[in-house]
Parts: structure tokens; C-alpha cells; sequence
């Protein structure tokens, strides 16, 4: 029996297991889930262990722990690490999901839980591959080692800060993550880069306590005026980010790589239906790709202060706080944007109030060259797998551990998701569309012998 087979042969089996894992509610950003947070890298780990590799939990400062685990016996070949995260993001709204976000459920040929996508469904799925090469072959084609965070949906902050301390321990020739989607279904993507991140909590305060409006209105400061003022004091009308320098070091892509993207089956009209929007704001004099993709940003994620319950309440608030991010782009730096940000907020602040800027996360944007030998692999397995010929992107999130990768470990990295465009990522109603599991699986295995050659 081959690999491949043996991966046809068990995918009902490979679906339940994937089934139990996602229903573990591991939401690293809530306190409560903790435990859950745990559960599910201690039943990742022993599955790991499982399947013949060696591995352990490493605690990580003030976080949460990540999964290890290697198989280092191709003497004379390459190593690969592979990435991806057990985390998940919160499930607010709760009363728009159509079945609970974890007790997963097939509705057509679709699984939906959170989770189920991102990343839990698309790393099972590089796992599934290397246990049908170990049950079948007995062995690796490469030597292989593991890392599964359970931070990601945070910013993998103590990842971040671990991997400048353990830079040896991850020691490979290139790394493969499965943490993203096809451009659109049925047609292999692979990305080349990814924006950098900035995010920041942003916090006002005025009085020393709540103030009655009608008898201090008008003589004391609003810390949700200031804060509305400063938010809008950080665009002008063209859509542009007025942080001084922000653009200075932004390396626009080259001709070649924008006249690829005008070949992808990709449509306005199309992308505004979807989002049901009458246009797409943004920076004036960029197409929606290159708004997306290649240039940066600034927006603001919540603010919270102030009363907002039923009824009135008139009340001049002590605080108040937003969440406001940057997403950044080749060649910009998270720490000098993150400084000029902070001067920007401290400038454009009323009179009255302070402020103070907290960095909550950040990374630096990556390029990987289309032309490295393992991306060019990855893209003959995808014309196998797929039979279609692959196109490369870049991707407007950030996955931040690949700047790491880039940087510290200094290896070219793979990006070949699996998911497709409407899985409903940090939504309600995730979902992971079930053939492309198998696929993913398959594509996995091809580009494992492959690479090893």
C-alpha cells in the first residue's frame, strides 16, 4: 500500500478525528478557555506521539504552550518545518451560527465548527500526511520537525520572543505552513507574501471619575470626543494614513508581478456583492488587490467606553479605549511605525485629556522569492493535485511567525493553504470544505517525496 492510497483508504477516519479536535473550544484570547487551550495541545501532542515522532509541550512566558514534535532520520536529506496553530478565535456573535461553533457539523460537502479552517482542519491535514508516509513507508522522506502554537490568534507574542532564543532547536532547510486559502476553488495558490501588523490599544482619560453631562458639559473633557477626533485625525479624505513617514519606506511590487494579478479571475462587481457594499473605500488610486495586498493600512476595531446600554445615561466618561491596528507592507518596520503612530495619537489629542498607546502585537511584512526551490516544487505538486496551473499571490493578513522564519531561521517558506474564499475566517458559521481536506492531504504527501529529491 502507498501513502496515497492509504490516505484514500482512511479518510472517514481522518474526518472523525478531525471532528474531536475541533471541538475543543481553544480560544487563546479568553482566560476561561484556558484549560481548553491546554486539552487541545495535550491531545495534539499525544496524537503526534501517535504516529512514531517524539515530542513535547513548551511552555511559553505568560502564554501558552506549543507543540514540538520532529522525526529526524533522513541522514543526507533535508528538513522541513511545518507550522500551523491550535488556537481559535472567539465565537461572537453566538446566535448567528447555524449549529454550535463546537460540535461540528457536515452540511453538504462543507464542515462547519471554528476552527474547522483556521488552522486546525488545514494542519490535521499535513499531519494526516505524514502518518500515511510512516504507515505505509515506515519512515520520512526528509527529516521533519513540528511546531503548533497555540497563540497565533493573539499575535504569537511569546512564539515571537521563544524562536530569538531557540533559533537552533527549529533548524531546517525550509518550512511549509497551511494557513491560508485558494484564490478561488479549484485553483492552487500559492503566497508570497504577507503583510506585517501593528496592533495597538489606544486608551483616553479625562476626569478623575464619570461626570453628570448636564452639569459638567461643555466645562470638562469628553474622552469619547477626543477619541473620535484622534481616529478621524488619522486618515485624511484621499483614504491615506496621516502618520508622518508612513509611506516613506513602502516598496511598490513590480510590473510583472501586477500585470499576473490582472489575470486572476478576479472581479470588482463581484467582490462587492459578496461583501454587500455599494464600493470599496480605501486608498484612492489603487485597485482593490493592491489596497488588499501590497499596500498599508489602518483601522480601528472597537471602542469601548462610555454607556452604551438601553436606555439614557447621560454621562461624561473617566475612559475610554480603542483597538487600532496597522497592517504594513515590504519595506516598512513594525517598531518605526509603531513610534510615529504613538507621536501621531499624542499630537492629534484635545486638550484636557491623556493618552496612552499600548502595542498589543506586532510583525514585520515578508517576501519569499517564487523562484526558491521548494516553492517550485510545491507548485508542480499543485499542478498534479489540483490539475490546474497555479498562481502566486500575496495575502493581506499576517501570519507572523513566518517574519521569524524569514529573519532568524533565514529559510524560504512555503505558503500553500487549502481553504477556499467564503469559510467564514473568524466568523460565524466557519467551515472547512471537506474535499479540499483530502486534497490537502494528498498535496502534502506528493510534495514531501518530492522535495526530498
Amino acid at each position: 500500500m502507498t501513502a496515497l492510497s492509504y490516505a484514500q483508504e482512511h479518510r472517514a477516519g481522518f474526518l472523525d478525528e478531525l471532528k474531536a479536535f475541533v471541538s475543543i473550544p481553544s480560544i487563546s484570547t479568553l482566560p476561561q478557555h484556558k484549560d481548553d487551550v491546554r486539552r487541545a495541545a495535550d491531545w495534539l501532542l499525544e496524537h503526534l506521539r501517535g504516529l512514531g515522532m517524539t515530542g513535547e509541550l513548551i511552555p511559553i512566558e505568560g502564554g501558552h504552550p506549543m507543540v514540538y514534535a520532529e522525526w529526524m532520520q533522513a541522514s543526507g536529506k533535508p528538513t522541513v518545518l511545518i507550522y500551523g496553530h491550535y488556537d481559535v478565535q472567539p465565537v461572537d456573535p453566538l446566535h448567528e451560527w447555524t449549529s454550535p461553533p463546537f460540535e461540528p457539523t457536515i452540511r453538504g460537502d462543507d464542515l462547519y465548527a471554528r476552527g474547522a479552517r483556521d488552522d486546525k482542519g488545514q494542519v490535521f491535514a499535513v499531519i494526516k500526511a505524514l502518518e500515511s508516509l510512516l504507515r505505509t513507508d515506515g519512515t520520512l522522506p526528509l527529516s521533519v520537525r513540528v511546531i503548533v502554537e497555540g497563540e497565533e490568534e493573539i499575535g504569537s507574542p511569546g512564539m515571537y520572543k521563544w524562536i530569538d532564543r531557540h533559533a537552533r532547536k527549529l533548524a531546517c532547510d525550509f518550512a511549509w505552513v497551511s494557513d491560508g486559502q485558494l484564490f478561488a476553488p479549484g485553483l492552487p495558490t500559492i503566497v508570497t507574501g504577507l503583510r506585517g501588523l501593528v496592533y495597538t490599544e489606544v486608551e483616553v482619560r479625562g476626569p478623575s471619575h464619570d461626570l453628570h453631562s448636564g452639569i459638567y458639559g461643555g466645562a470638562a473633557p469628553n474622552p469619547v470626543n477626543a477619541i473620535a477626533s484622534i481616529i478621524a485625525g488619522l486618515k485624511d479624505r484621499r483614504g491615506r494614513v496621516t502618520v508622518p513617514r508612513f509611506y516613506a519606506a513602502v516598496r511598490d511590487p513590480s510590473p510583472e508581478e501586477k500585470a499576473s494579478w490582472e489575470r486572476l479571475p478576479f472581479s470588482d462587481e463581484a467582490y462587492l456583492k459578496e461583501l454587500g457594499i455599494p464600493a470599496a473605500p480605501g486608498e484612492q488610486g489603487f485597485g482593490i488587490l493592491e489596497r488588499r495586498w501590497t499596500r498599508p493600512t489602518l483601522e480601528v476595531h472597537g471602542i469601548a467606553g462610555g454607556w452604551t446600554g438601553a436606555g439614557a445615561k447621560t454621562v461624561i466618561p473617566a475612559r475610554v479605549t480603542a483597538k487600532i491596528s496597522m497592517r504594513l507592507v515590504p519595506d516598512q518596520r513594525a517598531s518605526t511605525i509603531y513610534r510615529s503612530f504613538s507621536k501621531k495619537v499624542a499630537k492629534l489629542a484635545p486638550q484636557g485629556v491623556e493618552v496612552e498607546v499600548r502595542e498589543l502585537a506586532s510583525s514585520d511584512p515578508v517576501l519569499v522569492n517564487p523562484k526558491a526551490k521548494p516553492v517550485q516544487v510545491a507548485a508542480t505538486v499543485a499542478r498534479q493535485v489540483w490539475d490546474a496551473e497555479p498562481v502566486f499571490t500575496r495575502e493581506g493578513g499576517s501570519v507572523p511567525i513566518v517574519t521569524k522564519f524569514d529573519r532568524v531561521l533565514k529559510v524560504p517558506t512555503v505558503l500553500f493553504g487549502f481553504g477556499l474564499p467564503d469559510d467564514n475566517l473568524h466568523a460565524p458559521n466557519e467551515k472547512f470544505h471537506i474535499p479540499n481536506f483530502y486534497r490537502g492531504i494528498e498535496t502534502v504527501i506528493r510534495f514531501l517525496q518530492q522535495v526530498s529529491a
